[in-house]
């Protein structure tokens, strides 16, 4: 048995990006949608090769005419660029030519039924959302992140791997939650938050809030205090 059973295509699809997201975006979506990649679009200033991955690149002049938003659909594969105003400027460019914003969830993904969500969401493997989470437009969760029941996560935000966001918190707009971060239950993040890797939140961040988790102190092998510290904690292997 295969670890994708294949899904029947009901729709394609325009990739807006050329770089590693978009790459990604289309692995994911053969391997595991309804939808079928058959183009990439990027903005006219950076059309700099005529194919990727397969697929020939269009620029956006003339994105509407070869691919019109009445036949075919798109979803934005950007990176978090400028805390993520990149993405949010772009899919704000899909969506005023009248295209319909298509979102990918992983089938290794656990959600449940009530779970609510916006256009372009990219929710890859592993993630555990429990039941009355909202998502908004343009929310990328990558691989293995826990979200907690009744919680929040604002349009245009990305959360890295490992992410813990408890029960009950709402995230806003554009923020940025990095890997193995943690945020207690209950508490409110504002619009354009960066939470740095690792990072502790137990109370409320105002917007444009950073937070930065204590630096790991690295010490020689040959230090004195590296010696002690080897030896206190797994023992002299000459005892």
């Amino acid at each position: 048995m295969t670890r994708f059973p294949a899904r029947a295509k009901t729709s394609e699809i325009v990739i807006f990006g050329n770089a590693e997201i978009a790459e990604l975006a289309k692995y994911y979506f053969d391997l595991d949608s309804p939808y079928r990649p058959v183009a990439f679009v990027v903005d006219d200033i950076y059309l700099k090769e005529v194919d990727f991955e397969g697929l020939p690149i269009v620029p956006w002049s003339e994105v509407t005419l070869k691919y019109p938003p009445s036949i075919y659909k798109m979803h934005v594969a950007l990176s978090y660029r400028g805390l993520n105003k990149l993405r949010e400027s772009k899919y704000n460019q899909c969506k005023k030519a009248g295209y319909e914003l298509v979102s990918y969830f992983s089938s290794e993904a656990i959600t449940y039924p009530d779970l609510v969500h916006g256009e372009n969401c990219f929710v890859l493997e592993n993630q555990n959302i429990q039941p009355r989470v909202k998502l908004g437009d343009n929310v990328m969760l990558w691989s293995g992140n826990h979200i907690g029941h009744g919680s929040t996560i604002g349009s245009h935000t990305y959360v890295a791997s490992h992410v813990v966001i408890s029960g009950h918190v709402s995230v806003g707009d554009r923020c940025f939650i990095g890997v193995n971060a943690s945020l207690r239950d209950f508490i409110n993040i504002g619009e354009d938050c960066f939470v740095g890797m690792s990072s502790v939140v137990t109370k409320d961040l105002v917007a444009g809030s950073v937070v930065l988790p204590a630096r790991s102190e690295i010490i020689s092998g040959a230090d004195a205090k590296a010696q002690r510290l080897i030896t206190s904690t797994f023992g002299n292997i000459d005892s």
